[in-house]
């Protein structure tokens, strides 16, 4: 069970709810992207896997159709095997639109990579979060998102909700503005329950969106509104 011993601690420094959609599914961007509910969309390589290339021409392309469909952010990882590699791609990305957020694995080669692309005014997500003391490697740095898999440190036998909230009063108690960015989210209800412990920035696939408007008595009343409309008309 978690709770809340000191109410202010987890208050963090910036205001604002922000959702992203995880998935490079085009598609998905056009049925989601138009609600308004999403800041932007997070992918990584995984995600892109069958679908774009790993180009930077290709990503280009892939960005562009984010922000035709009102994307405030488009989230891509970096790639590559030295330091250079991974800052040069890193570049490239960033160079695309001044809303790419580029995303780097959280190892010490990434942080390096990271420490010098956040040196050069590029925004940075640093992912692949699993333990409560990575999250002060992204304040240390500046970054500007850090990234913990909710769903895979469950997976490893841990409470994923508890960690969670031990990396926000982390964030909180050095007085980081950096956003933990929440993944790996396999219910909506964990996204209810991080929020009211000062977690305010997640990202999600389809699927978990579309459990937000699986409310049955929600849609019920909506109908019943509609058809009460109609009755008034037709008086």
């Amino acid at each position: 069970m978690i709770e809340s011993q000191c109410p202010g601690l987890l208050e963090p420094n910036y205001k604002g709810i922000r959702l992203f959609l995880d998935t490079a599914d085009t598609q998905q961007w056009e049925d989601w992207l138009p609600t308004g509910l999403f800041y932007g969309v997070t992918t990584n390589p995984l995600l892109l896997q069958d679908k774009i290339p790993c180009e930077v021409s290709q990503l280009k392309v892939l960005a562009n159709q984010a922000f035709a469909l009102n994307a405030k952010e488009v989230q891509l990882q970096t790639w590559g095997t030295t330091v250079d590699s991974l800052v040069k791609t890193g570049k490239l990305l960033a160079a695309i639109n001044e809303r790419i957020v580029v995303k780097v694995p959280i190892t010490k080669m990434g942080t390096e990579a990271a420490s010098k692309l956040i040196a050069e005014k590029i925004r940075i997500t640093l992912t692949g979060v699993y333990a409560i003391h990575q999250v002060l490697i992204a304040a240390a740095l500046g970054a500007d998102y850090v990234a913990p898999y909710l769903g895979r440190i469950n997976d490893l036998g841990r409470n994923g909700r508890e960690d969670l909230v031990a990396m926000q009063r982390a964030i909180a108690g050095v007085g980081s503005a950096t956003r933990i960015l929440v993944a790996s989210i396999r219910s909506v209800d964990d996204i209810a329950l991080l929020a009211t412990q000062g977690l305010d920035t997640f990202t999600f696939s389809p699927l978990v969106a579309a459990a937000f408007f699986e409310v049955t008595a929600t849609n019920q009343a909506a109908t019943d509104f509609e058809q009460a409309a109609r009755r008034t008309r037709a008086e």
